[in-house]
């Protein structure tokens, strides 16, 4: 039977040591998020919609076309609908190309809501095409497009 190393003062900080002179190695790491590409948001947008077509209308996305900040864009999405029983907006996506996902948010909607709008705040990676689609209860879709310039960019943080 073997015995176990009775713990001291002098092997704790040996350890100690060893870790500390380990952790204070130089080491550069370069993180860099994987953006989004208009294919990635095409595949998002076949995924939100099963490959359904897609017309252009009815859907409103209010976003300013040039931000000084990437970190906190205001943005509003309003769809024309009466928004009854019978008629209604279901849903509300969101989708960007060069974010690290391309998916911005998935808002889901019942008539009780009274009006179909949806306002948040969003952050940009760079200047890109935003794209609202607006799912109704008769099973159509419906979307707008918006070009923003962002002049300093968001979720592209370096640590060195």
């Amino acid at each position: 039977m073997r015995r176990q190393p009775v713990p001291t003062r002098r092997r704790f900080l040996a350890l100690a040591g060893g870790t500390a002179a380990i952790g204070a190695l130089p080491v550069a790491i370069s993180v860099r998020p994987a953006r989004a590409t208009p294919e990635m948001m095409a595949t998002a947008i076949r995924t939100v919609t099963g490959g359904a077509n897609v017309k252009p209308g009815k859907v409103k996305l209010d976003i300013p076309p040039l931000v000084e900040n990437g970190n906190s864009v205001p943005m509003t999405v309003s769809v024309a609908s009466p928004m009854t029983a019978n008629d209604y907006v279901k849903s509300i996506h969101v989708f960007n190309e060069k974010n690290p996902q391309p998916n911005l948010g998935n808002f889901y909607l019942k008539p009780s809501a009274g009006r179909a709008q949806v306002s948040t705040r969003v952050r940009l990676a760079d200047s890109q095409k935003i794209t609202a689609i607006a799912k109704l209860s008769d099973g159509s879709f419906w979307s707008t497009t918006a070009d923003v310039v962002v002049t300093l960019a968001a979720c592209t943080e370096d640590v060195i």
